[in-house]
């Protein structure tokens, strides 16, 4: 019974030092987007998307909020990252405007530049899973440069 009980004992503290493990990549990867980026160049469709350029991307957390180029809120959220899975994967689970809706991306992060490529245009459809909006692939791209974090 002692072994039991030692067996079992052993197996939860593994299979907790296994959980946080796997937790961490996502996490540091979570760490490293957080602040705001400005969308500098995007298409949607294979065209481009000038509606896009100037929003604002902003993490906090595991939160996202995307403001439009004159400041009003557009999206909500919780953000999910994978940085084990090739490429890289990045969710937006919607809480307010697409309330229940989720946004299934890629995305690389290259310094002060981030990449995002996803379905945001249409829900429906799978993830992508390369860097281009082909015309058709009703995908969007948007490149992002991180902003300077505002003095107080």
């Amino acid at each position: 019974m002692q072994r039991l009980i030692s067996a079992i004992c052993a197996g939860v503290i593994l299979g907790t030092g296994l959980v946080l493990a796997f937790a961490q990549p996502a996490d540091d990867a979570r760490q490293e987007l957080q602040g705001t980026w400005t969308a500098t160049k995007a298409e949607r469709d294979g065209k481009a998307a000038d509606d896009v350029v100037g929003h604002r991307l902003s993490f906090t957390g595991n939160r996202f909020q995307i403001l439009s180029k004159d400041g009003k809120p557009l999206y909500a959220g919780t953000v999910r990252v994978n940085p084990s899975a090739k490429p890289w994967t990045i969710d937006f689970d919607h809480t307010e405007a697409l309330k229940g809706k989720t946004w299934k991306g890629i995305y690389v992060l290259d310094g002060d530049t981030l990449t995002i490529c996803d379905d945001a245009p249409n829900l429906d459809q799978r993830r992508p899973v390369a860097f281009e909006t082909k015309s058709g692939s009703r995908y969007e791209l948007i490149t992002f440069k991180r902003a300077a974090p505002d003095r107080a």
